[in-house]
């Protein structure tokens, strides 16, 4: 089916919602990126946010619902995760039945028609956008920061130099084995001897 790509991107990006919350410690969730500017959510307000967002989506412009309330019961990193990776299993599962002609035909996106393949990919854009402003978040907290699609500076820097990929967890089952158990995340070799970007900085 020509919209495999499409199930298969968010059966990893699923995984790498979950894998970036591992990250975080459970005090930083009141956290924002300036502690005096209420505009930029907190890493609570993200999780919530990535929630209630991928559930309006769905409901309203894919017509597929999977939970009566998107949130966990108790608003802990944990359960966040937990909610999130239950409720995204179901969504996946769905978009496995769908055959080329959903895929093709068009939906309401906010005020315009476009087919549920493109809004498929927008939902998948936007959300490793605000995916994106957490891991930014996470050096803000002076964090480690593990793989989420490639090389990091606590990877070993750039992909060119040969750094490598590592993921904290090699799957979502061991993320939250790993989790609960306090937190057993793969070993991160540091950035190593050469520039961690490509324009480092040089002044003496």
């Amino acid at each position: 089916m020509r919209y495999d790509f499409l199930i298969e991107t968010y059966a990893t990006e699923r995984v790498k919602v979950v894998s970036a919350w591992s990250m975080f410690q459970d005090g930083d969730l009141p956290v924002r990126p300036h502690p005096t500017d209420r505009r930029g959510r907190s890493i609570h307000e993200q999780m919530v946010h990535q929630c209630v967002s991928e559930d309006i989506w769905f409901r309203t412009m894919l017509d597929i619902e999977v939970t009566a309330s998107p949130l966990p019961k108790a608003e802990t990193r944990l359960e966040f995760m937990r909610k999130y990776a239950e409720d995204s299993a179901r969504r996946l599962a769905i978009l496995r039945e769908k055959d080329e002609a959903w895929w093709e035909g068009d939906t309401n996106f906010f005020d315009v028609r476009r087919s549920r393949a493109w809004v498929m990919t927008r939902r998948m854009t936007h959300t490793s956008h605000h995916r994106g402003q957490q891991l930014a978040m996470l050096r803000m907290l002076g964090r480690d920061e593990h793989s989420n699609y490639g090389p990091t500076a606590d990877t070993g820097g750039l992909m060119q130099n040969g750094a490598p990929t590592v993921y904290p967890y090699p799957s979502l089952e061991a993320i939250f084995e790993g989790e609960e158990a306090g937190g057993r995340k793969s070993t991160l070799p540091g950035p190593g001897l050469k520039p961690v970007t490509e324009r480092p900085d040089i002044a003496k």
